[in-house]
């Protein structure tokens, strides 16, 4: 036997509510539509739903356990509804975020727990990406946006690219490096200390071939290469070594104080963080919030870290 669904809702809330007028105003119902349909809904099974005479209505054995289904359909309703509703309005759903390892662990994985700290029915899936990595997975939709440092030429009119912090690279050392105690830096300090290598395929290691053009070497001491931000900080405060990284991550990790800015001026690649779309692929609403978040944290953060740059005393 089918029983048609918005029956057994309609009766659940007959009784939940004590009355056929008072359930109907609870559905937004009119009370004949209602009358009508547990009329046929008794019809249909051939007995009664409520004791006879009782006021506030009260379920017959049968008309009880047909009304605790239709609660649930009632509630499955509502969790349908609610769904669709946080999915359009971006407060619910999954967002898939491709992002370069140094920037993502020492800035954006602070923004994701702030916006889930908002947003805590949005789930955050994170994939480390360099550049071609980030495009193949946007082209493949397995990501709906990435976290990236990209150069003035951008990737051509198949994607959309939106800058949220200028791009400026530091040489990066522990505190008490014996080069801070220099009053000005020349080329030459910085070929007298090992090196940490950036990861392979980082727009970092174009950068350090641009250091070592820029003081004339071919070569530098490579002593540690592939690691982690935390490795490379971790390496940092117990060496001499220098390594290159972004100026606004040597800045997020300023409160612990385990590693600074070597203020020797070096070139400058025309490049900017920015967040990554492709061109005409579907929006979720929650990567979109959430791509708002980041945007936002970012411009709120600009003018602290350029008052942290300018605090510099850079020399050559």
């Amino acid at each position: 036997m089918k029983l048609n669904e918005r029956h057994l809702m309609q009766l659940a809330a007959v009784l939940d509510s004590g009355g056929v007028s008072e359930g109907a105003a609870m559905l937004g119902l009119t009370q004949p539509a209602v009358s009508r349909s547990l009329a046929m809904l008794e019809a249909r099974i051939g007995e009664p739903l409520f004791l006879k005479g009782r006021r506030p209505l009260q379920a017959t054995p049968l008309g009880a356990q047909l009304a605790a289904e239709g609660r649930t359909i009632i509630t499955a309703s509502r969790k349908a509804s609610d769904a669709v509703q946080g999915f359009m309005k971006g407060t619910k759903g999954i967002v898939r975020v491709g992002g370069v390892p140094f920037f993502m662990d020492a800035m954006i994985s602070r923004m994701i727990g702030e916006f889930q700290n908002l947003e805590p029915e949005v789930t955050i899936q994170q994939s480390y990406l360099n550049l071609p990595e980030m495009v193949a997975a946007l082209e493949g939709n397995q990501i709906d946006l990435g976290i990236v440092p990209i150069g003035v030429l951008g990737l051509g009119p198949g994607f959309e690219f939106t800058e949220i912090l200028p791009g400026r690279n530091i040489v990066a050392c522990r505190p008490d490096h014996p080069l801070l105690r220099n009053r000005r830096l020349v080329g030459r300090d910085l070929t007298r200390f090992p090196w940490v290598a950036p990861l392979p395929g980082s727009p970092l290691m174009s950068d350090l071939q641009m250091i070592l053009m820029s003081i004339g070497m071919s070569d530098l001491n490579i002593r540690y290469s592939g690691s982690s931000l935390m490795g490379v900080i971790n390496y940092l405060v117990e060496t001499d070594a220098l390594a290159v990284l972004p100026f606004s991550v040597v800045f997020a990790q300023r409160k612990e104080n385990r590693v600074t800015v070597l203020p020797y001026e070096i070139p400058q690649p025309n490049r900017s963080l920015g967040i990554l779309r492709r061109v005409g692929a579907p929006r979720s609403p929650a990567a979109e919030r959430f791509a708002g978040h980041v945007t936002t944290a970012f411009e709120n953060l600009k003018h602290i870290i350029k008052r942290h740059e300018n605090a510099v005393v850079w020399g050559r």
